[in-house]
């Protein structure tokens, strides 16, 4: 008894500097994004039974897993886990040398799906590594300039190793993921810009990877005689012309937009969508925006952005208040993961971008995106903690 006693005293002694905020609006989002699942994926999941075994609650009980596991590590990283074990060089190089491992691996030997070869199958499930290189590349890239940032104005070729490996990781993202690619060159450039490093360092590096892009994309070209995959081109072909065959390549695409438009102000009530009933293929993964649009509306569209909106300024705000680049970037690293990943996926569905195949942060199904977007949560109850501990000590 009295180590329960203890325990508890521990939690409250320190949620004192836990910014439940964020941690309401994670939680929030999570349970919307549970429901919106089963109610777009009821009706497909009984209809599929080779997939489901018939079961219309599967993909509803398997996110309810993954949400478990998600809550308990940002519960574990914001009480248990401290900052200073982050940036721990031995950890460093054991996060850094097995997403690396993983990565290479998936790229030869990972399971392709939906013309991607980004996933590992283990014990019944799969596992995309990439999702979880995007952690690994906020993490790194906080630890480096941290450790660089009294000489960020005059370091140059100090910038080539950090960068050249994370860029040589990405390039192997981009061939199997271009949507999770994208986020990560986002993420990078974000982390890069706002380290403090000088103008005219960041212009020789556009350059630089401007020739890098164009050279492996000539690679690309005499290899396979397209610099994008036919899947990829199909997305692009789609985009631009999306009712030219919606029976076929535009099907996803024109569904999505008829469900967008069917919802209106207020909805068509939560679990009365059309589109989801065998118009819109898998909606409970990269479409399940449409869904919401269609069920809960304009309405329900702008209190999911404003959720969203409120994790991103708070991370923009501790940003902003830190003193310890560390934890600066590790903010500024979770504020574009979350933003841009949510607008790659509107963006594809709304026609505003090309399709990319990029899941809505913790509404869209699936374990790796859920559980990755839950350490990006942990990562930034990290660095509040730590903004909190040094103002309370008088030193932010």
């Amino acid at each position: 008894m009295s180590f329960i006693k203890d325990f508890f005293n521990y939690v409250r002694t320190y949620s004192r500097y836990v910014d439940f905020t964020i941690v309401i609006t994670y939680v929030l989002l999570s349970l919307i994004g549970l429901v919106m699942i089963y109610s777009a994926s009821m009706v497909m999941a009984s209809r599929t039974p080779g997939i489901t075994g018939g079961n219309p609650e599967h993909f509803y009980i398997r996110q309810l897993i993954s949400i478990f596991l998600g809550f308990t590590v940002v519960f574990i990283m914001a009480y248990f886990m401290s900052g200073e074990f982050l940036r721990n060089k031995y950890f460093q190089i054991a996060a850094t040398g097995g997403i690396f491992i993983l990565l290479v691996f998936t790229a030869f030997f990972g399971t392709e799906v939906n013309g991607e070869r980004n996933w590992i199958r283990l014990a019944g499930f799969n596992f995309q590594t990439s999702e979880f290189f995007k952690i690994v590349t906020i993490l790194y890239l906080a630890y480096i300039y941290d450790r660089k940032k009294d000489r960020l104005k005059q370091l140059e070729g100090g910038h080539l190793v950090p960068l050249a490996f994370i860029g040589f990781c990405t390039m192997i993202v981009i061939s199997n993921d271009f949507g999770t690619g994208l986020v990560i060159t986002g993420i990078i450039a974000g982390i890069f810009i706002y380290s403090g490093i000088s103008i005219r360092f960041l212009a020789k590096v556009g350059g630089a990877l401007a020739v890098a892009a164009g050279a492996v994309g000539v690679i690309i070209y005499l290899i396979k005689g397209s610099i994008l995959s036919p899947h990829q081109q199909a997305r692009i072909d789609t985009f631009l012309h999306p009712f030219n065959d919606p029976t076929g390549t535009g099907y996803q695409l024109t569904n999505a937009l008829v469900s967008i438009s069917h919802g209106g102000v207020f909805g068509n009530g939560l679990g009365d969508g059309v589109m989801k009933l065998g118009y819109l293929p898998e909606p409970h993964t990269d479409f399940i925006f449409a869904v919401v649009a269609e069920e809960l509306g304009l309405i329900g569209v702008i209190f999911i952005l404003c959720l969203y909106l409120i994790i991103v300024i708070k991370a923009l705000r501790y940003a902003a208040v830190s003193q310890d680049m560390f934890y600066r970037l590790i903010c500024i690293g979770v504020a574009i993961y979350i933003s841009f990943q949510l607008f790659i996926n509107l963006g594809g569905i709304s026609k505003l971008i090309p399709l990319t195949g990029v899941p809505l942060p913790l509404l869209s199904y699936g374990g790796s995106s859920f559980l990755s977007i839950s350490i990006a949560i942990g990562l930034l109850i990290i660095a509040a903690k730590h903004v909190k501990k040094s103002k309370a000590l008088g030193h932010t």
